[in-house]
């Protein structure tokens, strides 16, 4: 199964890609299952609310609360404990690595799930990136850091 999460690592990671580790890879290792995860349920979790409003496809968040008869804000938890079960699957990952994976992709993979940790952290970052990230990119390209 190709995933978004694999397809883009795939088309970024160039050199470091070995035959070993493409089919590590796309063999949906535990590691990449987390990684999806972690992407699509901070996505649904802070996207939830608007994407109703705009009437889009169901969100995880729409799922847990129909099949488990629970409220938003229980789903929202149990959601997030999973996405936490997926950053302890990735640590374990990144601990006990694959002899065949190269290291620099494992730290490819996890650098995009910062990101999208960032993105996520408190409200929908990717749907409203330029008020959002604002403040993240000038702290990080702009202002200078007191010594």
């Amino acid at each position: 199964m190709f995933t978004v999460e694999a397809t883009f690592i795939v088309a970024i990671a160039g050199d470091i890609l070995t035959r070993d580790s493409l089919d590590w890879l796309f063999s949906d290792p535990k590691f990449v299952k987390a990684s999806s995860i972690i992407g699509r349920l901070l996505n649904d979790i802070r996207s939830h609310k608007l994407e109703q409003k705009r009437g889009h496809v169901v969100s995880a968040v729409e799922c847990y609360m129909k099949e488990h008869c629970a409220t938003e804000e229980v789903a929202v938890i149990e959601l997030t404990k999973h996405v936490n079960d997926a950053w302890a699957d990735v640590n374990e990952g990144l601990l006990h690595p694959i002899a065949t994976v190269p290291r620099p992709l494992l730290l490819l993979i996890l650098n995009f799930l910062r990101v999208t940790d960032v993105i996520y952290k408190r409200e929908d970052g990717y749907t409203h990136g330029g008020v959002v990230l604002k403040d993240y990119i000038t702290s990080l390209l702009v202002e200078h850091v007191p010594i």
